[in-house]
């Protein structure tokens, strides 16, 4: 009796961290994902304007809106959107304007 308690305890223990370790994976993932997609941006003083997409695994990319202005003059500073692919496993970012992403017509 005393072993078998001894064994789901530390099976538990085991657990959790694995728990854990996954969970802060996942959480330095997503700063990756963030710090990749800002840095990438073609918007001057870009913001993360939503949260992570995930994607299946079969698909492999997770997605992320990006707001701020056009750097250019012609553009007077007018607000702007992009959408970030990442690629989950090479790490990668592709950028697409995004300015029609969210407006619904109604």
């Amino acid at each position: 009796m005393l072993k078998s308690l001894l064994l789901l305890t530390a099976a538990l223990t085991f657990s959790s961290a694995t728990l854990a370790s996954s969970d802060e994976a996942w959480a330095e993932d997503a700063k990756a994902m963030k710090a990749a997609c800002l840095k990438a941006s073609q918007l001057k003083n870009p913001t993360v304007i939503s949260e992570i997409m995930m994607f299946d695994d079969s698909v492999g990319y997770s997605a992320l809106a990006i707001g701020g202005r056009y750097p250019q003059p012609q553009m007077k500073k007018k607000r702007g959107r992009e959408l970030c692919l990442w690629h989950r496993a090479s790490k990668k970012t592709q950028i697409a304007e995004a300015d029609t992403l969210l407006n619904l017509k109604r």
